[in-house]
């Protein structure tokens, strides 16, 4: 038997990866799971986004290798974008950099700027892969907490006694997932001169500023070098693009160049087809998010009720496409409570342990649901 690599030791399978593996099976048995674990956009994408991709089939060359920065329309697009919804300036050719979604962003970032032995700044919770991408490039996780009492965002305290020589890197994401907790102006303020005056990195992971959210921000306003501040984007949820695999990463030029330099090395570009369908998406009407938000805004009316069942504890201030609630049985792991629902009820949810120790205690309800199968969902109960 050939070994495994040294750096898969404290590596697991993705834990989605192997419970859509379990939810199959119990299907096959004649189950009929309700999944309101995945943030997995059931919405199609915007009709115009559709036509563009099978017009762009037609055009020459589009079965050609695209360039490694993508194509300058979809940057031109992503900049119109980011100056639209933000007001934030960014030039195409030096600021932005276009991925196969966000998540290979986050480990192109972490190549291009950790040694073996660097630390970095990961929330708890947070994204299982900011740990797991980590620990494969050889640095070292450094948690810091989030916590309700403190609405989920870091105490600038104790983020201070964690900084050391070798702290080289920071996660942040907000609006947050899973938590749904939104970030003010003043707090990307704080966090970027943390780390300007400790000489790191701060990373800003934003796929859910349009998913009722009325206050959409971007960690990049507080700086127009961007010397200190990336910030990953994604198509995935706010346009309902998951399977098309579209992302991005914006930036100073050197940050940019020096991503690149990874970014060429592992894959190409994008197909010319989801380049152009991406193009539309970014130009989309407001009209179009407002109407995607009033769906969702109806079912998560119907996810509180579905907690309230379950005797659940949640924020309705929360932002995103999931609800974040809180067990009130406390005697009760949230893996516990999940299995629980999920042989006794046939519905699934996230517990929210796989995100952090601070997860414990908590759980996470998709919206990527129909009204119909939510409303199942709350008959079960």
């Amino acid at each position: 038997m050939i070994e495994p690599a040294e750096r898969l030791n404290d590596i697991k399978e993705y834990y989605f990866s192997t419970k859509l593996r379990e939810i199959n099976e119990l299907n096959k048995q004649g189950k009929n799971i309700i999944n309101m674990g995945i943030g997995n956009p059931d919405i199609p994408p915007p009709e115009n986004v559709n036509k563009a991709l099978k017009t762009a089939i037609k055009d020459d060359g589009s079965h050609k290798y695209q360039p490694y920065k993508g194509i300058s329309e979809l940057r031109e697009s992503i900049s119109d974008f980011y100056k639209k919804k933000y007001n934030i300036v960014l030039d195409p050719n030096e600021n932005i950099l276009p991925l196969i979604g966000s998540k290979e962003g986050i480990m192109h970032i972490s190549l291009a700027f950790l040694n073996k032995g660097d630390k970095v700044l990961i929330p708890n919770p947070g994204y299982p892969s900011y740990k797991s991408i980590t620990e494969l490039v050889g640095a070292e996780p450094i948690f810091y907490p989030l916590v309700e009492k403190n609405n989920w965002m870091p105490d600038l305290n104790t983020l201070k006694k964690l900084v050391s020589d070798d702290l080289k890197l920071m996660w942040i994401n907000y609006p947050n997932m899973p938590t749904g907790i939104n970030a003010t102006i003043k707090f990307f303020k704080n966090i970027y001169e943390f780390a300007v005056s400790n000489n790191i990195l701060v990373i800003n992971d934003n796929p859910y500023s349009f998913i009722l959210n009325d206050n959409p921000l971007s960690f990049l306003s507080v700086d127009s070098s961007f010397e200190y501040c990336l910030e990953l984007n994604s198509l995935s949820k706010s346009h309902n693009m998951a399977g098309w695999r579209v992302g991005m990463v914006n930036g100073s030029k050197n940050n940019i160049d020096t991503i690149l330099k990874v970014k060429s090395n592992i894959d190409s570009g994008m197909y010319y087809g989801i380049q152009k369908g991406a193009i539309q998406a970014l130009s989309i009407d407001s009209s179009w998010y407002e109407s995607s938000n009033q769906t969702y805004a109806k079912r998560r009316e119907i996810v509180y009720n579905i907690c309230k069942k379950l005797n659940l504890t949640f924020d309705k201030n929360s932002t995103g496409m999931f609800v974040w609630a809180k067990i009130k049985n406390s005697k009760i792991s949230s893996v516990d409570f999940v299995n629980n629902l999920l042989y006794d009820k046939d519905i699934f949810i996230t517990p929210g342990s796989i995100f952090g120790s601070n997860g414990e205690g908590y759980v996470r309800l998709s919206l990527c649901l129909s009204h119909e199968k939510l409303n199942e969902a709350l008959m079960k109960l």
